[in-house]
């Protein structure tokens, strides 16, 4: 019985696509955030302009990361896609906000 509900799928398999998936969902909406924010510094428009131009531009960000995390060889390549791209862009959100506060 237990081989009807596997259907020859390993484990290992399930829990790369599991993987994925989380890093998909959560690693998406963390890099489409911390662009939104940089982009929301860097953009040279007046204020509001720029903070629903960034908005906007998060999505296709999100959009982005979840194309890379299901084209991507292994689920750890999709996890290091994300980290390494997410960590620049909190230092350059760190760095934009010292510099842009009183």
């Amino acid at each position: 019985m237990a081989s009807k509900l596997n259907n020859g799928v390993p484990a290992s398999y399930r829990l790369a696509v599991a993987s994925r998936i989380v890093a998909a969902a959560l690693g998406g909406y963390l890099l489409a955030a911390l662009a939104s924010i940089c982009l929301a510094w860097t953009l040279p428009l007046a204020r509001p302009e720029a903070v629903v131009s960034s908005m906007m531009l998060a999505f296709i960000v999100y959009l982005i990361v979840v194309l890379w995390c299901f084209a991507c060889r292994s689920a750890s390549r999709a996890w290091a896609g994300i980290a390494l791209p997410g960590l620049a862009l909190a230092l350059a959100d760190g760095a934009l906000y010292w510099v842009n506060t009183p």
